[in-house]
């Protein structure tokens, strides 16, 4: 099988998206990642940190429940409603949904979580990767990339839960699930190496 896009969704702290970027980078294929923000906000006509506040994260249903009621209230008063109160979560997944297609449809790329391998999860062309490492591994990783003095096993288990929810919300689909995946790998404390492995799975070379 030749693949022409590999998706990779990772743990918090694994190692996950260096190694996306580190394969692009051999294959010299386009990485999307924090590209994908930008895009959204380009074609939402919103501040890219309006996307940030939804991106593979769910909001409460407390707080959807708060936007309709004031979007409604807003439209029903005959005042106008910004940008800004036109993008919620909804709005975010359809426009992830678009440009991840076509990204596919382009091919030559590495799409970086936001629930590509179960946008994809029908195209015989996509190999989808999901890479994890054991818990220390992980904290030992985040406290040389956070903040001095951040919490780094809540942010762990936080950004985890978001990632898990975001995917059963959105598809429906269990997170750790095997069966969207081609390859799950630990990573190691070289990433390169992990990187290497998951390219001869690809391609059947070193």
């Amino acid at each position: 099988m030749s693949y022409r896009v590999l998706t990779v969704d990772r743990e918090f702290g694994s190692g996950g998206a260096r190694i996306a970027n580190t394969i692009g980078e051999w294959l010299g294929w386009k990485i999307l990642d924090e590209a994908i923000i930008d895009e959204i906000a380009r074609r939402a006509h919103v501040d890219p940190k309006v996307v940030i506040k939804y991106d593979e994260r769910v909001e409460s249903w407390l707080r959807r429940m708060n936007e309709q009621a004031v979007r409604g209230m807003a439209i029903g008063s005959g005042q106008g409603v910004g940008e800004d109160d036109l993008f919620d979560a909804y709005v975010m997944t359809e426009l992830t949904r678009k440009i991840v297609e076509e990204a596919h449809s382009v091919g030559n790329c590495v799409i970086v979580g936001r629930g590509a391998q179960c946008i994809l999860e029908k195209k015989p062309d996509v190999f989808r990767l999901f890479v994890y490492a054991p818990f220390q591994d992980r904290a030992c990783r985040l406290k040389q990339r956070l903040p001095q003095g951040s919490n780094v096993e809540h942010r762990m288990r936080t950004v985890d839960d978001e990632r898990a929810k975001y995917l059963l919300l959105r598809f429906g689909k269990s997170w750790c699930n095997p069966h969207l995946y081609d390859l799950m790998i630990a990573s190691h404390e070289d990433e390169d190496s992990t990187a290497r492995v998951v390219l001869h799975a690809m391609t059947g070379k070193a």
